[in-house]
């Protein structure tokens, strides 16, 4: 029986699980949750993740959610794919000290700038509060051009901690779409954009791009 995977178009936390399906060869099976429709409300997807978020994934009658158990499920449940969590103690620790920066450090510091350009309305922007929101962003993502041990952030070949970073600094870029002068990309450093550019020609990444980006 194929794994199920839940997700909603444009989570970050559910792109790196799509990310880690794709670059395991793990047949699954879709459903996307629509957040304005109220599916994540229903007493079915409640019975699979009582905080009704998303991603989560059924595997032979097995629920779970939460993005980095998923990962780390994945990993141990199909351990002869390319594994997510590679290399001996120290690495693997590593990589999931990335994929706590990557949650508590860069999606928090970018969190304030979402809040206002992509999920207020233009005219409740506060150009003084998008500045500051801006320039804290900047500090943490220049961190990032530290941070790398190789061609990948963990050394050689994606990792969960690719996985979690790109969908980040992907939904960070997007709000570019909203106010082109908020110039993501323009504090982005040279390592960081070169690691972005391998991310992008994984061949399995256009496939996972959220739907509603494509548009």
């Amino acid at each position: 029986m194929a794994l199920t995977f839940y997700y909603g178009s444009g989570s970050p936390f559910a792109w790196r699980v799509w990310l880690a399906l794709e670059s395991k060869g793990v047949p699954y099976d879709q459903k996307m949750m629509s957040f304005s429709a109220g599916d994540l409300r229903t007493p079915e997807y409640m019975a699979i993740n009582p905080r009704r978020k998303v991603p989560a994934i059924v595997d032979d009658g097995f629920a779970l959610y939460e993005s980095q158990a998923i990962v780390e499920y994945l990993d141990e449940r199909f351990p002869d794919a390319p594994r997510l969590f590679p290399g001996d103690l120290r690495r693997r620790a590593v990589i999931r000290r990335m994929v706590q920066e990557g949650d508590q450090y860069f999606g928090s510091a970018m969190d304030p700038l979402l809040d206002q350009i992509l999920f207020s309305p233009k005219e409740k922007w506060d150009e003084t509060t998008i500045a500051d929101a801006r320039a804290r962003f900047g500090k943490e993502v220049a961190r990032w051009e530290n941070i790398f041990l190789g061609d990948w952030l963990s050394g050689d070949g994606p990792t969960a901690a690719d996985f979690v970073l790109y969908p980040h600094i992907a939904l960070a870029l997007r709000m570019e779409k909203k106010k082109p002068d908020v110039d993501i990309r323009g504090l982005i450093g040279p390592k960081f954009a070169a690691w972005m550019k391998r991310v992008e020609a994984l061949p399995y990444l256009e496939k996972t791009i959220p739907p509603h980006w494509k548009g």
